[in-house]
């Protein structure tokens, strides 16, 4: 199992109870493809550094989890056309 982190933004343009759905499935997902979360951090509402889609601010999210190797592309493939997530990143951090 390796350690990953997720950097996730939502969209700010829906209703709290369809972000915290959307935040679910995300988290599901993560498990569907056998990795353990290990913490999520809610940033909160955060202006962007530049427009997207119309918008100047997104909801940031930040989750840690171990997976196998290749969870990451798999959960990629999904996050590209799941509605309402504007932009994500999934970092293999640094070994301290």
């Amino acid at each position: 199992m390796n350690k990953y982190e997720l950097a996730l933004v939502i969209s700010t343009k829906i209703e709290d109870d369809a972000k915290e759905a959307v935040l679910e499935k995300v988290k599901s997902r993560i498990e569907r493809y056998g990795g353990t979360i290990t913490n999520v951090d809610d940033q909160g509402r955060k202006k962007l550094a530049y427009e997207i889609q119309d918008m100047m601010e997104g909801f940031y999210y930040f989750i840690q989890f171990d997976a196998p190797s290749e969870t990451p592309a798999k959960l990629e493939e999904k996050l590209r056309i799941q509605d309402h997530v504007i932009r994500f990143l999934i970092v293999k951090p640094d070994a301290e």
